[in-house]
């Protein structure tokens, strides 16, 4: 399952991108709002630092405004997705796309059923939002688990791209769902690392390394 990290924070791409285990970026409007800077600005920088798929996301709600709004973005760089939402007319839009080469991240996926619409219409990533789907009482993972089988039903090559992921349980879970990716915030990235009998074990190992090597003088 690829890594994906869901900000627009350019510090935290770099320092995540450095451990090795990232493979691409997801943003959206609000992670660029919190930057207080220029989209434009912002995208340039994230593309400058990684070479994996990176989601930009359109603003029109209208089919021909976001295809203009995916060219243009598409045009920033070779490894632009084009974000565009699970809406009729987001949907011509991800036709008209990808039959132009263009990549397309299909977001703000409530449902199995527009996740199919989302692949008939040739969408390279459908983006399940689990975690809201958790806060209104649903199960998240459950989307998850019913777009794998569908997917698998029809052999459609649309990637799920897990989202709105609150915490390590749900990485876990779309790893075992069959999830093509997974995309998380910077804390939730730093958390798959933890566990405190790792923490515990390697305490030890250290003091008794520092016995060992005093004995030894």
């Amino acid at each position: 399952m690829k890594l994906f990290i869901d900000t627009a924070d350019v510090a935290q791409i770099k320092e995540a991108w450095s451990w090795g285990i990232i493979d691409g970026v997801t943003t959206n409007p609000t992670h660029v709002m919190k930057t207080g800077r220029r989209p434009e600005d912002v995208y340039r920088e994230i593309l400058a630092l990684v070479d994996g798929p990176v989601s930009l996301e359109t603003i029109a709600t209208d089919a021909a405004g976001i295809v203009a709004e995916g060219r243009a973005l598409a045009r920033l760089g070779p490894n632009v997705v084009v974000k565009v939402p699970v809406i009729r007319e987001g949907l011509k839009a991800v036709k008209a796309l990808s039959a132009e080469g263009i990549k397309t991240n299909v977001t703000l996926n409530f449902s199995p059923l527009q996740a199919l619409l989302a692949a008939k219409c040739g969408a390279t990533y459908i983006s399940p939002f689990v975690g809201r789907l958790d806060a209104a009482g649903h199960v998240g993972m459950d989307l998850v688990r019913q777009i794998r089988t569908i997917y698998d039903n029809y052999d459609y090559p649309t990637q799920i791209l897990t989202a709105a992921v609150r915490h390590p349980e749900h990485v876990l879970q779309a790893a075992l769902a069959g999830s093509d990716v997974c995309t998380m915030f910077f804390d939730v990235l730093k958390q798959l690392y933890d566990h405190p009998m790792t923490d515990l074990g390697l305490d030890i190992f250290l003091k008794d390394w520092a016995k060992a090597t005093s004995q030894a003088k």
